[in-house]
């Protein structure tokens, strides 16, 4: 006989689960059992939220749905940001809840919300499971819709008393692959026909670019085609590095300097852009450069991307077959080439600024002075953000991870934690700003415990900044996003890990090596001058209006 937890846990077991983030409640208590016997490890985080984050990175960088757990209720309830970065994000993930016993109702409604409801709109799919019987096929279908494009959240829930209850047999369903369609051959022609037809083409490279099974064809894809390319904030390190295409990236929706370069083009080949993203250029119904949209599907016709061709169908098969036809054709004019090198010499301005507090261009260049090609940065949510998007260069796929979708905070210390996992054996960079990092501040015990080697640097203004910035472009008073930090040298030794702080520009370097030759969890604390977001992103842009 086989409990209803035991089949889960097996139905998760066959679809290649090793791990499961989570709080348990008493309403996975069965659950838990389940997994103390299995090879599944629990990873046990000091709030939902993190798990959730942490479930969503894992499904990003392998393409594989991480799995989180949590109890009822308000564990539930805290899973509804990571539910909604996952979804947004595009990124595989199961979530798992308990609840009351549905056959009986001795708590009455004790606890009791409606988790299936308010987990709708933030998922692909959710259930609750009502039947051990019903379990193996409920997971194998959980899997499938969370892997399928577009990818994202599915949540399951499963009630103490069918966790408890016995089944005599109940067959696990077997995993098969998933195969995506190809676009017709009409399209792929279409398609040619248009790009044959441009003077001055430019690839931009889009989120849904971004999933780990699309880095050769992609790289192979640019290099081929031999057309200059930028990306999007969640298309940055879609591709690996080497092509000398690569013009810049659009952290901003206009007036940037890689719109230079956009704004000349007369053709934009739009490789799975996805717009949850913030707006990499604004397109025009006319005068602008003509879009051909390459996805997975069809693209969201919206006020500022309205594509006027389109080609849906697996992205990789795609572009491989318009670069077969494509070869050795093409002969575009060079004047996006002849831009790029002015465009990336802009942005390398202010690189070696010694002034303290740190400029974000000074940390940016520092950052990528510490980190070896494969070394992966994530970023938690704030103005350093667009600083990074703009200025930090990518040489392998997937090693700068930024939300741009819910782009909520919080997020940086469980994602970075969750590639320490993953890749033990590469350097792992958490980079929070000091209000994100207290969000989920309370993890750093967790990667203590793990035994992780991470590096932490929160970038401290002592305030909400990115939000302080936009309160001053829009010329309101100065008010109510300050706030005191504690000392965090002294927070990280409480949990066990190293704190260092940075006192001049010139420590930046050093004070990063020493953290990752150390080994273990060590923050360091590193004061920020922000007065560069008014002097270059409002000021120096805007007279180039």
């Amino acid at each position: 006989m086989m409990k209803g937890s035991d089949v889960l846990i097996a139905a998760l077991e066959n679809e290649g689960v090793d791990c499961i983030f989570g709080v348990p409640g008493e309403e996975n208590l069965h659950v838990v059992e389940s997994l103390r016997k299995s090879r599944i490890k629990l990873v046990l985080t000091r709030h939902e939220q993190a798990a959730a984050f942490m479930a969503a990175t894992h499904g990003r960088l392998t393409g594989k749905p991480g799995v989180c757990m949590a109890t009822l209720g308000p564990g539930a309830l805290n899973f509804s940001t990571g539910a909604a970065y996952a979804n947004l994000g595009a990124m595989p993930m199961i979530l798992i809840t308990g609840q009351k016993p549905i056959k009986t109702a001795r708590q009455a409604r004790f606890q009791i919300v409606d988790v299936v409801a308010s987990m709708r709109p933030l998922t692909k799919m959710t259930r609750q499971i009502v039947s051990v019987g019903s379990i193996p096929a409920a997971v194998r279908d959980a899997f499938r819709v969370a892997m399928e494009e577009r990818p994202g959240a599915v949540h399951l829930e499963l009630p103490e008393d069918v966790a408890g209850e016995t089944i005599g047999e109940a067959p696990i369903i077997p995993v098969h692959p998933l195969d995506r369609p190809v676009a017709p051959s009409a399209a792929i022609d279409r398609a040619v026909e248009i790009i044959l037809a441009a003077k001055r083409p430019l690839i931009m490279i889009g989120a849904a670019s971004s999933r780990p099974r699309l880095v050769d064809a992609l790289s192979a894809f640019v290099r081929r085609m031999r057309i200059p390319f930028f990306n999007t904030q969640m298309g940055k390190g879609a591709v690996n590095g080497g092509s000398n295409l690569y013009v810049g990236t659009a952290a901003l929706s206009e007036r940037d300097y890689v719109h230079d370069a956009i704004d000349q083009a007369d053709l934009i080949i739009s490789v799975g852009h996805d717009t949850v993203e913030k707006p990499p250029f604004l397109m025009r119904s006319e005068g602008g450069p003509k879009v051909l949209h390459i996805g997975y599907s069809s693209a969201n016709v919206e006020q500022v991307y309205h594509p006027d061709t389109e080609v849906i169908g697996d992205i990789g098969t795609t572009v491989t077959a318009i670069a077969d036809r494509l070869g050795g054709k093409l002969d575009p004019e060079p004047l996006l080439l002849s831009l790029r090198q002015t465009i990336l010499d802009k942005l390398n301005e202010g690189a070696d600024e010694d002034r303290f507090p740190v400029t974000p261009q000074r940390i940016v260049h520092d950052v990528r002075k510490v980190m070896p090609e494969d070394g992966v940065v994530c970023l938690d949510n704030g103005m350093y953000k667009i600083w990074f998007a703009r200025h930090y260069r990518t040489h392998v796929a997937n090693t700068l991870l930024l939300d741009n979708a819910l782009a909520t905070m919080g997020a940086g210390l469980p994602s970075a934690m969750m590639a320490a996992m993953l890749y033990p054996e590469r350097r792992v960079m958490a980079v929070c700003g000091d209000g994100g990092f207290m969000m989920n501040s309370q993890e750093m015990e967790t990667a203590v415990r793990l035994g992780l080697n991470l590096v932490v640097v929160i970038l401290n203004d002592s305030a909400y900044g990115m939000i302080r910035w936009k309160q001053a472009v829009d010329d309101f008073p100065d008010f109510g996003l300050t706030f005191g930090n504690p000392d965090f040298v002294r927070y990280a030794e409480a949990y066990g890990a190293t704190g260092s702080r940075v006192s001049s520009a010139d420590m930046l370097v050093p004070t990063l090596e020493a953290a990752f030759t150390g080994g273990g969890v060590h923050l360091v604390d590193v004061p920020i001058d922000y007065s560069e977001n008014m002097r270059v992103l409002v000021d120096e842009l805007r007279t180039r209006s």
